[in-house]
Formats: structure tokens, C-alpha cells, sequence
């Protein structure tokens, strides 16, 4: 039987960097099956040049990119900038006595999520997607005169320092850190991905009055923060300190390895496995309710910092188990002017939003939410005697001054012992609550604090010494607050001298304009939307804390951040609820097959898999698992670790995505604490909305697509023949069957055509203590930064050592107990064999090896998609930005496949926008006729759109934008 290809299928040669996308099937391939599927290849590549049109790919695609800093307001206060961040562009608005008026709309990059006013004449604005910064000059038409390149997903910018220095916060990972042009720039090169104790979070610095001519400008230095991905920024009073913040900085919680905790339930007998000292068994219950076994599963610890040991949920110490210490630095404070440390704060919060000082005290706030997950359970908390029903992320303001870190929680008013149905809840709560805190504004005078409650439509409005002293009393302060129309103010910016606020509402893409001493709404300004109504009728499912909460402060998006991880582990497990029967198709199809992988590959034979040792079961105490991105799931199947949202509220069924998000309904009233499940047409606009929205490129992946050496030698493991998951040897009883096998490929299956990144949608055992449906494996860079484990029977990695402080609690597999994927590749069912497994030669560097390719993993988007350059009449910078152009007119010429774009497309759409005789132009390139049309019908060649620059004032931006979307974004003007 020959393989099965799957496959992009390049029209033209196929570059020898990619390769092949093919599925090993079960059993033992020959040559000869080798031979016939590159003749199969042949066949399917000639075919391809008569395949029928595939569908048009959309015209938008939604990233939902979190805003930080969306508005802000000129030092005379006669402009305000806005982000619209689907429209891709920034607003300028004249102030004028009856509200705002529209003065120029100026095209920046894809998602654009702060915006920064350098001077009179010039603004900044952060690209969230384009990993990139828009300078904006304010003279003549407003205009991009440069386009700065920096590190992946960057979110604030920030002005300080004498003279200023530009402050910009990206993730320690990205094509730009490492480029050529930063050669000798202190904290550019090599991520290490891969190297414990390693700094995750940057500040790129700028000096604006001399950017460099070189390609996307050379920063002054690239600060390394000892924390995971960066978001907010802000500056002290005197402009000569910078304060960074983590985004998703952890609450020193982290998991332990179910195979290191000891058989039964003995809660207090210890035991030693494989060197490690536990200090008991299971925590239980169990069963659930019905009396159904549970299965073995690892638990979550905290550090307790009083008793320095890592504590579970009833205070046994796991020190011994622990190989790592989470310091958890929150927020940094630098010296603006010699660019050094000069504190860290640590303990602010769980997830950091945003921070704002005060203009007088100099006293720094910070929103945030604290998360319980140590807390166990889902649902009543009736047979378990717990529940995180209700009490997900606490609302925070943390104020830091005078050396202390002071959290204040914004709902003390809500009595959590009472759950939704209980006696004596009480319904007014959420009347006083506020949700999700982002962006803050504090008045000249210091005395009062503005706050966007992202999740409540309202604006928090308390006096500064109440907040520092936590003694206002949330149910007198909600007076104060201002409800804000449109819904999910994301950022806010005050203007005193007209006794006005402004605030950015997300969810209707608007700026609302409040009277400060009348609290209420007086004028307000739509933005250009390019959003789908569904799209926009959705969004509210994930934030809104009203409509999903009965004490108004738990969303979606307390766990989902921005629709994304929030980087933890929760015990979600209901043991109030039912085992369910998975219909998910499993790698083994017969009860031999079952059986003979788990004589194999199980660590500990006496432990039942699924707690019942049937593999069709889904049992409702699951253990931890980490929390999974909702981006990029349209393709996948049905959802959750085990893909047990399979069979559930609305129904079963084994690969319907729709009918698997709906069946989340009853984590509403389980999780959130609604009274009730989501209604079906509640469920269906929330799916509606969230399936739209995608995962980013691959920041790792190098821009023309192409593999480096350790990643090609891991594609071709990942792809080759020799199987690397199970042993062949004969079934029991039917010595002429294998028992099944795969390549990497065989279960982890990439194939574009299929939207399948990862996941092949099926259930596999690997022999731990449940079965588990087939991941994708897109966002494994996003997971790095816990480093350290023990030896587990499980797996053939030695004990790593202790190794120090790390930036993050959690890693990969379900569990997130897992410091590298390359200690992964050790666990049994990947041993090294003569016939299976990692190769016998040096298993270690195919290990490392297939470890790098997953992190350069395939996806819907090209590497290419975001990316930017400006052309200017400067000689240096033209010299630089030429190659860059022409590496985005190669991609743009480039065949690529994916499901969501509708099939077979390019790379990526080019657009150019300029500014010609005083005129705003947008230009898409066509790719048949190998020029640009412009958005009003002229046409140029590639050199007379590039001899535009020639001319002052007439710069010109190229951007790969997502396909489908070219045209569109081209007539923006």
C-alpha cells in the first residue's frame, strides 16, 4: 500500500528547502512503496495545473490583537490619534467644540495596537501583526516616512529619557532579532528557545533622531527582561524612568508529573520515584458522582513564599519534584538615560494589562487580574468540595510606591462562597463590578483614577488615596462609574482643559467622547470597519463579563486572554458530572492493538487508562491541563485536550468544530457562574466569531519560507519513512499484522489542503493515564520559558538538574509539565529500535532536530504576511529596503496552499500606499500582469511605483497583507 501524500503542491519545481508533506500509514513501507509515491507525487503535481478554482479567499481575516494603548492626544490638545486596528490604519481627528472631526486617515501596518505623539510633527504607531513601527510624519498629508522593524508581536511604545529615546516592548523571539543589520547591537542574535534561564521579555530603544538608514532602522539596544512577553510601558513623571511590565507573567503556580505522584490514595504516604522524593498520592476524589473510577493525573502547585516550598492545594510540599524556581519579576524600572535596571517589582499580578503613574506622587498603577487556578474544579463543588465556579481571575489595581507592591481587588463587594444557585446569592453584585481592566488615566492633579473595564462597558472612576489605602467600597464607588455605549473600552485618554474623556469602545470600533462632570456620553466617532457583522456580533461572547457572568466579573477572556493562552494550567475536572463516550476515530483500531501498546509503552501496567481502561471514555475529572488558544480552530475538529467537546450540550459527533465549540454552553453556568448554560443562538454568534479568528505566521520561520539546516533535517524525519511512534512488531494472535506505527507525520499530520497544522483530528495513546486526541503544533514557540525536570518513569531523560530561576511555570503537552519537546521525543513510545523510533545513531540531535522544525511549524499564513519596508528619497535607506522589496514581490509571486485562504493562492497579497502630489494612493500588486493597479484604476511598473520615493514626501510603504485582502486594504485612503 503506498503512503499517502499530503502535501503544498508548488506549481513549478518544488523547493528543495520544503519538500514534501507526506503521511506514513500503518505498517512496514518498502522501497518500492517509496518509489511509487514519488510517481504518485508526479501524477498529482501535473494534475494540479488543471485542478478546478477554488474558493476566493476572505477579504478579512480577524487576528484580535489586544489594544494598549490605542489613543492619545496632542501636547496642545487640538489632535487625537486613534488605532483602528481591523482597518489598519491610524485616525486623526481634529478637537473641536462639538466632538471630533475627521482629518486624515493615514494607512500603518496589520494591526495596529498603540500609538505614541513624539512631538508637534510626528507620532508612532505599534503593528501588532506587522512586527513593526509606523512613523507618521504630521507635515503635509499625514504620511508613514518610515517603517521600523522589530521584535515579534510588539504591543506599547513609550517617549523618555533627555533627549528621548523611543521605547518599544516585543517578545524575545522573531526574524528581526536575529538580522544582519543588528550585528553588534547589545540583545539581538539568537533567542535560544531552547536555553533554560534565558530572558523572554524586550525593549526595543530607538534613538528617533537617528534611526540608521540601514533596513527597519538599528535601535540604540535591544533590553533583556527576565520575564515572558512584555506588553505595557509607562513613564515616571520627570520622563527619566521607564517602568515595563510582563503581560502574561504567572502567580508562581506549575505542574507536577502524574508519574510523580504516588499510586493510590494515600494522601500522606510517601514514596520515591526514580530519585525523587513524593510526598503522596492522589488528591481525589476518586470517583465522580457516579462512582466511575477517575484517572491518575498530576496536580498543580504553588510556591509558598512565606514557607518557601512548592505547596499543592491541601499544603504538601513539593520542593523535591521541583527542578526550577519561579521568581516572578513583574514589572521593571529603568533608567530612561543610561538605559539599566533600576528596580523590579515582583508579585504585581497574574496577567499585567496596563500601567499609569501618578503625576504627583509618582506612584505607579497597574491593572491586572489574578488567576486561582490552584483552586480545583469546575461546576456545583457538591462530590469534589471544591470549585472555581464564578472565582476565575480577581479584577485587580496593584499600586507600586515606597518599595511596596499593594494588590486591590476591584470586587471585594462579591461574597464567592455563594455560587449562582445557591440561597442567598446575591444578583445585584454585578451591578457594582468591573471586568478586565485595561488602559488608565489619572488627572493632573493626581488625585483621581480612570480606568477601561474592558469587560463591563464601564470606566472605574475612584479617588487615588482609596485605591492606595483599599478602602473605597466598590458598592458606593459604582456610582462614579461611567457606562460607556458601544462596549469594551480598551484605552482611554483625558482632556481637563475641555472637561472631557476619550475612550476607545472595541467591540462597535469607535471613540466616545464623555463629559467628565456630567459622567455621560456627548458625541462619539465611528471608525471604518471592515469586520464581518458576525465578527462583530460575537466579540462580546469572549469579554463581555455582564452577559456571561451573574457577579460581573468572570468572562471567556479571564482565561482566554484576548482570545489566546493565559500561559497556565487549570484542574477543570467536574466530578459532579457524567462519563461521556468519545466518537473521535483512534489510531488503534482493535481491542489488540489497545492492549499490545499498552503491554509496550505503559509505565505503570496496574494503572487503568481513562480510570476505566476502556479508550472510548471521557472522564469527567481530567486533572490539569493547560489552557489552549480559541485562534486558528475552524480546521481542527472537535476541541479541548481530549477532544471531549466532541460529545456534549448540543450533541456528538467526531469532527464537526462548529457543533464542538457550541457544546462549551455549559461552562457558563459550570465555570463562569451564569445561572445558565449559553443558549444555542448565544453559542452559535459566539462560533461564529471565534472560528473566524486566526493564529499569526510563524515568527521563527525564516521569511522566504525556507528551513534552516537543524529544521530541514527535522522535516525530514518528521516526513521520512522510518516510523517514529510504536514498535513494529506482529499482533497478538495474527502474526501477519503489525501492530500500528507512524511517522511523525502519521498522526501529527501537516497538510494545508486539509487545514491541518498538527493535528490529524484522531485520539492517540500514548501511554499515559488517558487518551488524548492529536494536538496541533502551531504556537510551539509561544511555549518555551519552563526549564528543569525530574526523571519519570515515563521517558528515558535523565533528571535535568535543578536549573535555576525560569520565566514561566508551564510548558507543553496537555499538562504543561514537559520543559522541551526534545525530552519529549524520550518517552517510551519513541525509544530507538532497529526498525522504529528515533534513529539508534545519535537519537539526541534528531531530537533537537525535529524540535526546531516544530517550532518553524507550517500554518495558514506564510512567514511572509505582516511584513513591511518604506521607501524614502534617503540613498542609505533606499540601498537597504530594495532587497526587501524584492523578497515581497517574490512572495507575492509564490504558490501557496491553504484551506482557510480557499486553496491555491500566494504568499501573500502586496499592497503599497504613497502620498503622490499630495494625493494618498494605494497600489496591489497583480500578479499576472506584474505591476501595481492602483485603488483608482492607473497602473504602474514595479520601477515606476519605486521611483516615486525619489521624490521628498512621497515615501512608499510595501506591506504583505493576508490573501484575499490585497484589494481592500490597497483602496484605504
Amino acid at each position: 500500500m503506498p503512503p499517502v501524500i499530503r502535501h503544498r503542491l508548488p506549481i513549478g519545481p518544488i523547493p528543495p528547502s520544503r519538500g514534501l508533506r507526506h503521511a506514513r500509514p500503518a505498517g512496514f513501507v518498502s522501497v518500492f512503496a517509496s518509489a511509487f509515491a514519488i510517481a504518485t507525487c508526479a501524477a498529482l503535481i501535473a494534475v494540479q495545473a488543471h485542478a478546478p478554482a477554488h474558493a476566493a479567499a476572505p477579504d478579512f481575516i480577524p487576528f484580535e490583537s489586544g489594544h494598549v494603548r490605542p489613543l492619545a492626544l496632542s501636547a496642545d490638545g487640538t489632535k487625537l490619534f486613534a488605532v483602528n486596528t481591523p482597518n489598519n490604519t491610524l485616525e486623526v481627528f481634529n478637537v473641536t467644540a462639538s466632538g471630533l472631526q475627521l482629518a486624515a486617515r493615514v494607512p500603518v501596518g496589520l494591526e495596529p495596537v498603540s500609538v505614541a505623539v513624539r512631538n508637534a510633527s510626528e507620532v508612532w504607531v505599534v503593528n501588532h501583526l506587522s512586527d513593526s513601527v509606523s512613523v507618521v510624519s504630521l507635515q503635509g498629508t499625514p504620511r508613514v516616512v518610515r517603517t521600523l522593524l522589530v521584535g515579534d508581536e510588539p504591543r506599547d511604545i513609550v517617549f523618555a529619557g533627555t533627549p528621548a529615546k523611543a521605547f518599544v516592548t516585543a517578545a524575545h523571539r522573531g526574524q528581526q532579532l536575529t538580522h544582519v543589520s543588528l550585528k553588534g547591537v547589545p540583545g539581538a542574535g539568537d533567542p535560544k528557545l531552547t536555553t533554560p534561564g534565558v530572558p523572554r521579555a524586550d525593549v526595543w530603544v530607538f534613538n528617533p533622531d537617528n534611526l540608521s538608514p540601514q533596513l527597519g532602522g538599528v535601535p540604540v539596544r535591544i533590553m533583556n527582561f527576565f520575564a515572558d512577553t512584555p506588553r505595557a510601558l509607562a513613564v515616571s513623571p520627570d520622563r527619566n524612568t521607564v517602568y515595563v511590565a510582563a503581560f502574561k507573567s504567572g502567580n508562581q503556580t506549575a505542574s507536577i508529573n502524574e508519574e510523580l505522584v504516588c499510586e493510590s490514595f494515600e494522601l500522606n504516604t510517601p514514596c520515591d520515584i526514580k530519585g525523587t522524593k513524593s510526598p503522596g498520592g492522589r488528591l481525589g476524589p476518586p470517583a465522580n458522582a457516579e462512582g466511575k473510577p477517575a484517572p491518575k493525573t498530576g496536580l498543580i502547585v504553588k510556591f509558598n513564599r512565606d514557607k518557601g516550598q512548592w505547596q499543592d492545594v491541601i499544603g504538601r510540599n513539593w520542593t523535591p519534584a521541583m527542578r526550577f524556581n519561579l521568581p516572578d519579576k513583574d514589572v521593571f524600572a529603568v533608567d530612561a538615560n543610561a538605559l539599566t535596571d533600576k528596580a523590579i517589582f515582583s508579585h504585581v499580578g497574574t496577567t499585567l494589562f496596563n500601567m499609569a503613574t501618578n503625576p504627583v506622587t509618582g506612584k505607579l498603577y497597574v491593572t491586572n487580574t489574578e488567576a486561582n487556578n490552584l483552586t480545583r474544579f469546575e461546576g456545583p463543588g457538591k462530590h469534589g468540595g471544591s470549585t472555581v465556579q464564578g472565582k476565575i481571575a480577581l479584577s485587580r489595581i496593584t499600586v507600586v510606591g515606597n518599595g511596596q507592591v499593594l494588590p486591590r481587588h476591584l470586587n471585594k463587594h462579591i461574597d464567592y462562597s455563594k455560587l449562582v444557585n445557591d440561597p442567598g446569592f446575591d444578583a445585584t453584585a454585578k451591578q457594582h463590578s468591573l471586568a478586565s481592566p485595561m488602559e488608565m488615566a489619572v488627572t493632573r492633579d493626581g488625585r483621581t483614577l480612570f480606568v477601561a473595564a474592558n469587560g463591563s462597558s464601564r470606566i472605574g472612576v475612584f479617588d487615588t488615596t482609596e485605591i492606595e489605602n483599599d478602602t473605597f467600597n466598590p458598592r458606593t464607588a459604582s456610582s462614579r462609574y461611567i457606562t460607556v455605549s458601544g462596549g469594551g473600552p480598551s484605552g482611554l485618554v483625558l482632556d481637563e482643559s475641555r472637561d472631557r474623556l476619550y475612550v476607545m469602545t472595541r467591540f462597535d470600533n469607535a471613540v466616545k467622547v464623555l463629559s467628565l462632570s456630567g459622567r455621560h456620553e456627548v458625541a462619539k466617532a465611528a471608525l471604518p470597519n471592515p469586520e464581518p457583522a458576525s465578527v462583530i456580533a460575537g466579540r462580546p461572547f469572549l469579554y463581555d463579563a455582564n452577559l456571561s457572568s451573574a457577579n460581573g466579573e468572570a468572562s471567556c477572556a479571564s482565561c482566554h486572554t484576548f482570545g489566546d493562552m493565559d500561559d497556565l494550567a487549570w484542574d477543570l475536572g467536574n466530578p459532579d458530572d457524567v462519563v461521556t463516550k468519545s466518537p473521535l476515530k483512534q489510531e488503534f483500531t482493535r481491542e489488540t492493538e489497545f492492549q499490545v501498546a499498552k503491554f509496550l509503552f505503559q509505565s505503570n501496567p496496574k494503572n487503568k487508562i481513562n480510570g476505566s481502561d476502556d479508550p472510548k471514555d471521557f472522564h469527567p475529572m481530567k486533572g490539569p491541563m493547560t489552557t489552549q488558544t480559541l485562534k486558528g480552530m475552524s480546521n481542527s475538529g472537535a476541541m479541548h485536550w481530549r477532544g471531549d467537546r466532541s460529545n456534549g450540550f448540543f450533541g456528538v459527533h467526531a469532527d464537526d468544530a462548529v457543533l464542538s465549540f457550541k457544546n462549551f454552553a455549559p461552562a457558563f453556568e459550570g465555570l463562569l457562574g451564569n445561572p445558565a448554560p449559553m443558549s444555542e443562538g448565544g453559542m452559535q454568534a459566539f462560533a461564529d466569531f471565534m472560528l473566524q479568528v486566526q493564529l499569526p505566521p510563524n515568527p521563527i520561520r525564516n521569511l522566504d519560507n525556507s528551513l534552516t539546516a537543524a529544521q530541514k533535517r527535522g522535516f525530514d524525519f518528521y516526513f521520512g519513512d522510518r516510523p517514529s511512534d510504536g514498535i513494529l512488531v506482529p499482533e497478538l494472535g495474527n502474526l501477519r499484522n503489525f501492530v500500528k506505527s507512524h511517522n511523525c507525520n502519521g498522526c501529527h499530520t501537516v497538510d494545508a489542503a486539509q487545514g491541518l497544522y498538527g493535528t490529524g483530528k484522531m485520539q492517540s495513546f500514548e501511554g499515559i493515564s488517558q487518551i488524548v486526541k492529536v494536538p496541533h503544533l502551531r504556537n510551539m514557540y509561544a511555549k518555551v520559558g519552563r526549564f528543569g525536570s525530574p526523571a519519570v518513569p515515563f521517558a528515558t531523560a535523565p533528571d535535568t538538574g535543578h536549573q535555576g530561576d525560569q520565566v514561566r511555570g508551564f510548558g507543553f503537552v496537555h499538562d504543561g509539565t514537559v520543559d522541551l519537546l526534545a525530552h519529549f521525543f524520550t518517552v517510551r513510545v519513541f525509544q530507538p529500535t532497529l526498525n522504529s523510533g528515533f534513529p539508534l545513531l545519535n537519537p539526541n540531535q534528531t531530537r533537537r532536530d525535529v524540535s526546531d522544525f516544530m517550532h518553524a511549524m507550517d500554518s495558514d499564513l506564510a512567514p511572509i504576511v505582516g511584513q513591511q519596508v518604506t521607501l524614502s528619497a534617503d540613498a542609505g535607506q533606499r540601498l537597504a529596503a530594495w532587497p526587501r522589496i524584492d523578497l515581497l514581490i517574490q512572495r507575492a509571486k509564490t504558490p501557496f496552499v491553504s484551506k482557510l485562504l480557499g486553496g491555491q493562492v500566494t504568499e501573500c497579497d502586496l499592497v503599497a500606499h504613497t502620498v503622490e502630489t499630495g494625493l494618498r494612493r494605494g497600489f496591489w500588486f497583480d500578479v499576472a500582469a506584474n505591476a501595481f493597479l492602483g485603488s483608482d484604476g492607473s497602473r504602474r511598473t514595479d520601477a515606476a511605483l519605486r521611483s516615486l520615493a525619489n521624490v521628498a514626501g512621497q515615501e512608499v510603504t510595501y506591506t504583505c497583507v493576508p490573501p484575499g485582502s490585497g484589494r481592500r486594504i490597497a483602496a484605504v485612503n
